[in-house]
Order: C-alpha cells, then sequence, then structure tokens
C-alpha cells in the first residue's frame, strides 16, 4: 500500500466521485476502505425517469439566488410563465466554456435568455447541490453519518484535454461550495475522465460488455490484451509477463471527447503510453447540428423568433432530442412539435407545408419524424474527428499489439456511433461497451479515490519549464536580451527557458524532480518562478511563438547576507493531474509549498 493511500484511507471515512459532465453529472461512492461495493444514485424517479446522472442544468431566481438543479431545474423552469422566466437565469452546457479558451476568475456566463452570472458561481453551486445530495444520501442510507468534511475524500472529474487553468478554476469552485476548505487540500483529487473509465474497465468481466462471449475472466487478469475505450482502453499478451494495454476514449453526450493509451502492468497499474488527445466532439455537436436542420425547416424567421421568445420549450424539445440521440434502435426518431413553436409557425401559413421541402422529416400530426439516415447526418462531424484520431493513434508503430476498442460515456451508447467505429475498425479490433456506458466515469472515479497512486506514470502533454536567468553569453544569447545588475554590474541573459519535462516524454507520478536555482540580485529578498509550456521539443526564450506563460508564483528569500551564492531548490511533481511543488530557500531554510495562480494570467 502506497504512503499517499494509507494516510488518505485512515482519515477518510467514504470517498464521494462527481462525474460533473456537460450534459449529464452524478455521483458513486464507497467506502474509503475498499471500492468492492460502489453505490450508484438513480434520478428523476419523480418525473417518471431512472438514469445514472441528472441533466447538467442549474438554475437561479430573479435575485440570483440558487433554487434548482438536474431534473429539478428543467421542469421548474419549464413551468415559469414567459414573462417570468425572462427574469431568472437557466444555464446547461456550462461546462463547455472552460474548454479550449482562456479561463479566468472573472469569467462570466450567458444564460438561456442572455443574462450573465459569474461562472464561479453557476460552477460551486453546482457542486454544492451535488456535495449536499450525496452527504444525504449517505446519511439516509448507512449508520455512518459524515460529520466533517475530514471523512469525506472528494473526486471531480474532468476532461483530460483540459488546460491547468480548467482544473484549477474546478477546484476554486470545489472550495467555494464546501467540498474543501483550501486550495491545496488533499481531500479532493482532481481526476481525469479518460483515466477514470480505464480504471472501470480494466476489472470488468468480460460478460459485463456488449458482447456475446460469455467468458467471465476480467481485463486486468489476461495481460495479453490491448484495447481501446471511447472511454478508451487497451490491454496487451497472453504470457504471464505481458503487459496489458489499454486506449481510452471518453465519448461524453456532452462536449468533449477524450482518448488515452494506457499499459497495465503486472501489478494492475497503468501506466500512459500516448499523451491525451481528443476535442470538443461531443454530444452537443450532433445537438447544434439538429437545431441548425430545425432553423432549415421553420424559415421566414420563425425558428429565430421561437429561439428568442420560448427558450423553456425549447430546452425542453431539446431534452428530449437528447434522449433519443443515443437511442439503441437503428429508427427514426419522432419530436413533439410544441405549442408556440406551432402557433408562430401557422402565423406564416400551415404548419405542415414548412415540411414539404425538407428532407429526411415527415410531418404526422403533431409530431414530426426524422428518419434514421437523416439522423446519421447529425453524427457526420463527431463521428469523422474520432475516427480520424484514433487512426493516427492507432497506426503508430508501439500500438501495434491494441485488440480492443472499448467505448464508453454516454455517447457511446448510440448505435450511429457504436455502428460507424465499428465498420471503421471491426476487422482489425474488438468493438466493446459497458453495459452501463455512462457511469463508467464516476465508478472509475471511485477506484481513482481509493487508490490515487494507480496510474503510474503519464506522458506530457505539452514542453514544461521556467523562466531563468544566467550569465550572459555573447556567443549563443541575444543581445536584446542582455542585462546588468545595478547593484554589483552582474552581467546577466533574461527570459531564458528552462525545460524541465518535454513534450511526449514519459513521467512518474511518485517521482520528485530537483531543480537548484540562485537569486538574480544579491539584495533580492524573494523569487518569482513563472512557468511556461509550448508543443516545440524545445525552446529558447519564453517570448517565442506558442509560448504559452501558464501562471507563476512568489517564493520569499529574506536572509541575503549570501547574496547571488544563495540557493532555491524546487521539488516538483510533474505526472500528476495537477501541479504539486514546493521550493526551499536553502539559506533560510524556509519552504513554501507552491501553489500556481493558473487564472491570473
Amino acid at each position: 500500500t502506497s504512503p499517499l493511500l494509507s494516510y488518505m484511507t485512515s482519515k477518510s471515512v467514504f470517498i464521494i466521485a462527481i462525474d460533473f459532465g456537460t450534459s449529464f453529472s452524478g455521483y458513486c461512492f464507497s467506502l474509503a476502505s475498499g471500492a468492492d461495493q460502489i453505490r450508484q444514485v438513480y434520478w428523476g424517479t419523480e418525473y417518471g425517469f431512472k438514469t445514472s446522472k441528472t441533466p447538467t442544468c442549474i438554475l437561479f431566481n430573479q435575485k440570483q439566488e440558487f433554487k434548482k438543479f438536474g431534473y429539478d431545474a428543467i421542469m421548474k423552469y419549464k413551468s415559469l410563465p414567459s414573462s417570468e422566466a425572462d427574469n431568472w437565469y437557466f444555464f446547461q452546457n456550462f461546462k463547455m466554456k472552460l474548454y479550449n479558451t482562456k479561463v479566468t476568475s472573472d469569467m462570466g456566463l450567458k444564460a438561456s435568455n442572455g443574462k450573465m452570472l459569474p461562472a464561479l458561481m453557476v460552477f460551486s453551486e453546482s457542486l454544492r447541490y451535488l456535495k449536499e445530495h450525496a452527504l444525504n444520501t449517505i446519511q439516509e442510507a448507512s449508520f455512518q453519518t459524515v460529520y466533517s468534511e475530514e471523512e469525506v475524500t472528494w473526486v471531480i472529474t474532468v476532461p483530460a484535454i483540459w488546460s491547468a487553468a480548467a482544473r484549477q478554476f474546478m477546484r476554486w469552485a470545489a472550495k467555494e461550495a464546501g467540498l474543501i476548505s483550501d486550495m491545496i487540500s488533499e481531500k479532493l483529487i482532481i481526476a481525469l475522465e479518460s483515466e477514470a473509465a480505464s480504471l472501470w474497465c480494466k476489472q470488468l468481466p468480460q460478460e459485463g460488455f456488449m458482447t456475446a462471449s460469455n467468458a467471465k475472466k476480467k481485463f486486468e487478469d489476461s495481460p495479453g490484451i490491448q484495447y481501446i475505450v471511447v472511454d478508451l482502453r487497451t490491454s496487451c499478451t497472453l504470457k504471464k509477463t505481458a503487459k496489458f494495454i489499454c486506449v481510452c476514449v471518453c465519448v461524453c453526450l456532452g462536449g468533449t471527447i477524450d482518448i488515452t493509451v494506457h499499459e497495465i502492468q503486472e501489478n494492475h497499474y497503468l501506466k500512459e503510453l500516448h499523451k491525451a488527445s481528443g476535442g470538443g466532439w461531443g454530444g452537443n455537436r450532433v445537438d447544434e447540428n439538429f437545431i441548425d436542420f430545425l432553423r432549415e425547416i421553420f424559415d421566414d424567421g420563425v425558428w429565430d423568433e421561437y429561439e428568442k421568445k420560448h427558450p423553456t420549450e425549447l430546452q425542453y424539445m431539446m431534452y428530449n432530442f437528447g434522449l433519443q440521440k443515443c437511442s439503441t434502435s437503428r429508427e427514426g426518431v419522432y419530436i413533439r412539435c410544441y405549442y408556440n413553436l406551432t402557433k408562430l409557425a401557422e402565423l406564416k401559413k400551415d404548419i405542415s407545408h414548412f415540411f414539404k421541402k425538407a428532407n429526411g422529416v415527415v410531418w404526422c400530426d403533431g409530431v414530426f419524424m426524422v428518419t434514421y439516415e437523416k439522423m446519421k447526418t447529425f453524427f457526420n462531424y463527431s463521428i469523422r474527428n474520432i475516427i480520424c484520431t484514433l487512426r493516427v493513434i492507432l497506426d503508430k508503430p508501439e500500438m501495434a499489439k491494441v485488440q480492443y476498442i472499448l467505448l464508453v460515456g454516454g455517447f457511446a451508447s448510440s448505435i450511429i456511433l457504436r455502428d460507424e467505429i465499428s465498420q471503421a475498425f471491426s476487422e482489425e479490433y474488438h468493438i466493446l461497451c459497458p453495459l452501463d456506458a455512462q457511469a463508467a466515469i464516476a465508478k472509475g472515479a471511485v477506484l481513482f479515490g481509493v487508490n490515487p497512486c494507480i496510474v503510474a506514470s503519464r506522458v506530457s502533454a505539452q514542453t514544461y519549464g521556467i523562466a531563468v536567468n544566467q550569465d550572459f553569453d555573447a556567443a549563443i544569447h541575444d543581445c536584446h536580451k542582455k542585462r546588468i545588475s545595478k547593484k554589483d554590474g552582474y552581467i546577466y541573459c533574461t527570459d531564458l527557458f528552462k525545460k524541465l519535462v518535454g513534450i511526449n516524454e514519459s513521467v512518474n507520478i511518485n517521482e520528485d524532480a530537483q531543480y537548484y536555482f540562485h537569486p538574480t540580485e544579491a539584495d533580492q529578498t524573494q523569487a518569482k518562478f513563472s512557468f511556461y509550456c509550448t508543443e516545440k521539443q524545445d525552446a529558447q526564450y519564453v517570448d517565442e511563438e506558442g509560448m504559452e506563460c501558464l501562471g507563476s508564483c512568489i517564493v520569499p528569500m529574506p536572509d541575503t547576507k549570501l547574496g547571488r551564492k544563495r540557493q532555491l531548490k524546487l521539488d516538483i511533481k510533474f505526472g500528476l493531474t495537477e501541479f504539486k511543488a514546493t521550493c526551499t530557500d536553502i539559506t533560510s531554510k524556509q519552504k513554501k509549498t507552491i501553489t500556481i495562480n493558473f487564472l491570473s494570467v
């Protein structure tokens, strides 16, 4: 047992994993002493549903006070008169605002009616609701009531392709929601969605997948198998010394797709073989294509007016479409044409006339039927990008032993998606999908919370380093970078990039990298560490094209008697899902845990 695992299990009673998704969110939990019995919560029973996740929708009233989350938010917002709804704040799909964008501490989010609220408020209130729901569930279901935050280790899942700033924003939101008391608390673990899915899939019996096989052996017990998960994972060969390689692709109902390649080692730990890949090709793109299709049908300004005046009704229509887009049947889908859309359309002409020129849709007395072939076209963009990315990864020589592609995440239940991936890869790979693909991430996150060291190494997605000053060398340094100290005339070069870890480099999470630095000025009483990243293998200066400043921190150096001969020791763990570093001033023996503010840049 690792020291970290021993510490966490001795202090915590429960592991609660929150799968905070773009379209749907939920949680699972277990005792910290072991995850052999992971408890799952079902949502929406009061509305006739029974789903492992609830819609990631949140509702605030006119006073910007939190009112509802999930199905409750949808139903409440749906019931509001249009005049009142215009003054409320309804948010959905807001998680996507943290992807592929500059995440800042003061960023705002736009509600469905165009009104703005701080992003931190929207995320933190969502997490607060899930936290309280989870604690109440545990209290009602067991005699072990949670009395303090020290008795719970929380795990929150994020896409592997998210930036460091986006991950830190989620930790900040968790702190505001009361999950943790400070930003460096070890009671919160940020887990990558694709890794969590991979952890869940590797310990499943093959009979737990949608396959004709009756084998009961777990994947991790067959160390020769290799596979990809959409959450994607791969295993390895049939000798006892063989390794289990897995490629994990998380196919989410919402916005992002994650693809990760793992190798299962002899101790069942995971080694990442390929940096996390993916993009914004999830179920949201299908929704957008469907809305574009409706805009073509309801022309003459009808659809634009409907979007503007009746967002509540439109949201309910899109929710029903969202359920049907992940259907397991190869049939057309029926969409109800709601009252206000019908009313607006018939102000122009009989509603049936809107459908006469449209291909792939038929008007059927109050509903319209979208054919299966037309539905497939809404998936084209997502499928094309998923298959292209998988091919690029699988064509690499080091992927030659991959045998399985495992599809996980809510979007993976779509028969359209599964058919296309099977058509593209079934001749070379076995395509499998967990029976409850949507819950795989949350359940895997519980396993990650029980043993955070289960992922033994990761591949660096970029080259990381810090800005340093060094003795100026006219032969190699840019003269414009030349600086002279006013204190003692020391000549140095500024803005140099010191590489700490290179792109595609494998980094063990249990190993500390140590670096030593000296102050530039003899009398300086603090040192600034500025961290940068680039997709280049190396760089000379931090202001080169493609270089991005991740964040910075200040470390005190109060004792100046040794001048520039003083030393700073920097200890960094690179392989974690979050940045962890400590800096020690050797002279004063002051040690500081470095907290990089990625959100301030």
